[in-house]
Protein backbone atom coordinates (compact mmCIF):
# COMPACT_ATOMS: atom_id res chain seq x y z
CA UNK A 1 0.00 0.00 0.00
CA UNK A 2 1.28 3.47 -0.77
CA UNK A 3 0.38 6.74 0.88
CA UNK A 4 2.04 10.02 0.06
CA UNK A 5 4.81 8.22 -1.79
CA UNK A 6 5.69 5.93 1.12
CA UNK A 7 5.33 2.19 0.80
CA UNK A 8 3.82 0.56 3.85
CA UNK A 9 3.85 -3.09 4.77
CA UNK A 10 2.66 -2.64 8.32
CA UNK A 11 -0.51 -4.79 8.20
CA UNK A 12 -1.25 -5.77 11.78
CA UNK A 13 1.93 -4.22 13.13
CA UNK A 14 2.46 -3.25 16.73
CA UNK A 15 2.07 0.32 17.90
CA UNK A 16 5.82 0.96 17.95
CA UNK A 17 6.22 -0.15 14.36
CA UNK A 18 3.25 1.98 13.33
CA UNK A 19 4.83 4.94 15.13
CA UNK A 20 7.98 4.46 13.11
CA UNK A 21 5.80 4.66 10.00
CA UNK A 22 4.14 7.83 11.29
CA UNK A 23 7.57 9.31 11.98
CA UNK A 24 8.41 8.66 8.33
CA UNK A 25 5.28 10.57 7.26
CA UNK A 26 3.07 7.54 6.56
CA UNK A 27 -0.55 8.66 6.93
CA UNK A 28 -1.77 5.08 6.63
CA UNK A 29 0.16 4.15 9.79
CA UNK A 30 -1.52 7.02 11.63
CA UNK A 31 -4.92 5.84 10.39
CA UNK A 32 -4.13 2.33 11.71
CA UNK A 33 -3.31 3.81 15.14
CA UNK A 34 -6.52 5.83 15.03
CA UNK A 35 -8.54 2.75 14.08
CA UNK A 36 -6.89 0.75 16.84
CA UNK A 37 -7.20 3.30 19.67
CA UNK A 38 -9.67 5.95 18.53
CA UNK A 39 -12.92 4.51 19.90
CA UNK A 40 -11.44 3.86 23.35
CA UNK A 41 -9.97 7.38 23.43
CA UNK A 42 -13.28 8.88 22.33
CA UNK A 43 -15.15 6.97 25.05
CA UNK A 44 -12.63 8.12 27.66
CA UNK A 45 -12.82 11.76 26.57
CA UNK A 46 -16.61 11.77 26.40
CA UNK A 47 -16.99 10.19 29.84
CA UNK A 48 -14.47 12.61 31.32
CA UNK A 49 -15.74 15.81 29.69
CA UNK A 50 -19.41 14.85 29.47
CA UNK A 51 -19.54 16.39 26.00
CA UNK A 52 -19.33 14.49 22.70
CA UNK A 53 -18.19 17.50 20.66
CA UNK A 54 -15.38 18.29 23.11
CA UNK A 55 -14.39 14.62 23.18
CA UNK A 56 -14.15 14.44 19.39
CA UNK A 57 -12.02 17.57 19.28
CA UNK A 58 -9.72 16.34 22.07
CA UNK A 59 -9.13 12.98 20.39
CA UNK A 60 -8.31 14.71 17.11
CA UNK A 61 -5.83 16.91 18.96
CA UNK A 62 -4.31 13.85 20.63
CA UNK A 63 -3.70 12.17 17.29
CA UNK A 64 -2.23 15.39 15.95
CA UNK A 65 0.23 15.15 18.87
CA UNK A 66 0.95 11.57 17.82
CA UNK A 67 1.81 12.83 14.33
CA UNK A 68 4.18 15.48 15.70
CA UNK A 69 5.79 13.40 18.47
CA UNK A 70 6.29 10.18 16.48
CA UNK A 71 9.84 11.08 15.35
CA UNK A 72 10.82 11.42 19.03
CA UNK A 73 9.04 8.27 20.26
CA UNK A 74 11.35 5.82 22.01
CA UNK A 75 10.03 2.26 22.05
CA UNK A 76 12.40 1.51 24.93
CA UNK A 77 11.21 4.52 26.93
CA UNK A 78 9.39 2.40 29.49
CA UNK A 79 5.81 3.36 28.64
CA UNK A 80 3.54 1.68 26.15
CA UNK A 81 2.14 3.92 23.43
CA UNK A 82 -1.40 3.14 24.64
CA UNK A 83 -0.49 4.25 28.18
CA UNK A 84 0.95 7.49 26.84
CA UNK A 85 -2.11 8.10 24.65
CA UNK A 86 -4.54 7.43 27.51
CA UNK A 87 -2.61 9.92 29.65
CA UNK A 88 -2.65 12.58 26.91
CA UNK A 89 -6.41 12.21 26.33
CA UNK A 90 -7.24 12.03 30.04
CA UNK A 91 -5.18 15.13 30.90
CA UNK A 92 -6.64 17.10 27.98
CA UNK A 93 -10.15 16.02 28.98
CA UNK A 94 -9.64 17.03 32.59
CA UNK A 95 -8.24 20.40 31.46
CA UNK A 96 -11.21 20.95 29.15
CA UNK A 97 -13.64 20.06 31.92
CA UNK A 98 -12.05 22.63 34.23
CA UNK A 99 -12.33 25.40 31.61
CA UNK A 100 -15.79 24.50 30.33
CA UNK A 101 -18.75 26.84 30.88
CA UNK A 102 -21.21 25.75 33.54
CA UNK A 103 -23.96 24.62 31.15
CA UNK A 104 -23.34 23.50 27.61
CA UNK A 105 -26.19 23.74 25.13
CA UNK A 106 -25.99 20.05 24.24
CA UNK A 107 -26.71 19.12 27.88
CA UNK A 108 -30.30 20.25 27.38
CA UNK A 109 -31.07 16.78 26.03
CA UNK A 110 -32.92 15.57 23.00
CA UNK A 111 -36.58 14.99 22.46
CA UNK A 112 -37.60 11.38 22.12
CA UNK A 113 -37.70 10.25 18.51
CA UNK A 114 -41.26 9.15 17.69
CA UNK A 115 -39.90 6.41 15.39
CA UNK A 116 -39.58 2.82 16.55
CA UNK A 117 -36.81 2.57 19.12
CA UNK A 118 -37.06 6.26 20.01
CA UNK A 119 -38.09 5.53 23.59
CA UNK A 120 -35.13 3.18 24.11
CA UNK A 121 -32.76 5.82 22.73
CA UNK A 122 -34.27 8.46 25.02
CA UNK A 123 -33.92 6.16 28.05
CA UNK A 124 -30.30 5.39 27.14
CA UNK A 125 -29.60 9.11 26.67
CA UNK A 126 -31.18 9.87 30.05
CA UNK A 127 -29.12 7.10 31.68
CA UNK A 128 -25.94 8.61 30.21
CA UNK A 129 -26.96 12.07 31.40
CA UNK A 130 -27.53 10.83 34.96
CA UNK A 131 -24.19 9.02 34.91
CA UNK A 132 -22.34 12.11 33.59
CA UNK A 133 -23.90 14.22 36.33
CA UNK A 134 -22.97 11.72 39.04
CA UNK A 135 -19.41 11.38 37.72
CA UNK A 136 -19.07 15.17 37.67
CA UNK A 137 -19.62 15.23 41.45
CA UNK A 138 -16.67 12.95 42.14
CA UNK A 139 -13.19 14.16 42.98
CA UNK A 140 -11.06 14.34 39.84
CA UNK A 141 -8.80 11.35 40.60
CA UNK A 142 -11.73 9.10 41.54
CA UNK A 143 -13.54 10.09 38.35
CA UNK A 144 -10.42 9.46 36.26
CA UNK A 145 -9.87 6.03 37.85
CA UNK A 146 -13.48 4.95 37.27
CA UNK A 147 -13.58 6.27 33.72
CA UNK A 148 -10.33 4.56 32.78
CA UNK A 149 -11.09 1.21 34.38
CA UNK A 150 -14.84 0.79 33.87
CA UNK A 151 -15.45 2.85 30.74
CA UNK A 152 -12.02 3.05 29.12
CA UNK A 153 -11.50 -0.67 28.74
CA UNK A 154 -8.23 -0.62 30.65
CA UNK A 155 -7.19 -3.10 33.30
CA UNK A 156 -6.55 -1.84 36.83
CA UNK A 157 -2.75 -2.22 36.40
CA UNK A 158 -2.84 -0.27 33.10
CA UNK A 159 -5.05 2.45 34.64
CA UNK A 160 -2.61 2.64 37.57
CA UNK A 161 0.29 3.21 35.14
CA UNK A 162 -1.67 5.91 33.32
CA UNK A 163 -2.40 7.73 36.59
CA UNK A 164 1.13 7.11 37.97
CA UNK A 165 -0.20 5.10 40.94
CA UNK A 166 0.69 1.81 42.55
CA UNK A 167 -1.80 -0.98 41.95
CA UNK A 168 -2.91 -0.94 45.60
CA UNK A 169 -3.48 2.84 45.43
CA UNK A 170 -5.49 2.36 42.22
CA UNK A 171 -7.62 -0.36 43.80
CA UNK A 172 -8.26 1.86 46.81
CA UNK A 173 -9.19 4.75 44.51
CA UNK A 174 -11.61 2.50 42.62
CA UNK A 175 -13.28 1.38 45.85
CA UNK A 176 -13.68 4.97 47.08
CA UNK A 177 -14.80 6.09 43.63
CA UNK A 178 -17.46 3.37 43.35
CA UNK A 179 -18.74 4.25 46.82
CA UNK A 180 -18.91 7.96 45.95
CA UNK A 181 -20.55 7.19 42.58
CA UNK A 182 -23.12 4.97 44.28
CA UNK A 183 -23.97 7.85 46.66
CA UNK A 184 -24.16 10.40 43.82
CA UNK A 185 -26.44 8.11 41.84
CA UNK A 186 -28.63 7.45 44.89
CA UNK A 187 -29.20 11.21 45.17
CA UNK A 188 -30.54 10.99 41.61
CA UNK A 189 -32.83 8.05 42.37
CA UNK A 190 -30.60 5.31 40.93
CA UNK A 191 -30.13 2.55 43.48
CA UNK A 192 -27.78 0.12 41.71
CA UNK A 193 -24.49 0.57 39.90
CA UNK A 194 -25.47 -2.32 37.65
CA UNK A 195 -27.89 0.03 35.89
CA UNK A 196 -25.04 2.21 34.68
CA UNK A 197 -21.74 0.26 34.88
Amino acid sequence: MTDGGLVTTLGDSGDDELLRGVAAGDRWALRRLMDRHGSAMLALAERTTGNAADADELVQEAFLKVWTMAPRWRADGGALFSTWLYRVVLNASLDRRRRRPLHALDEAGDLADPAAGGLELAVASQRQSVLRGALAELPERQRAALVLHYFGETSAPEAARILNLSLSAMESLLVRGKRALRQALARRGVTGLGDVL
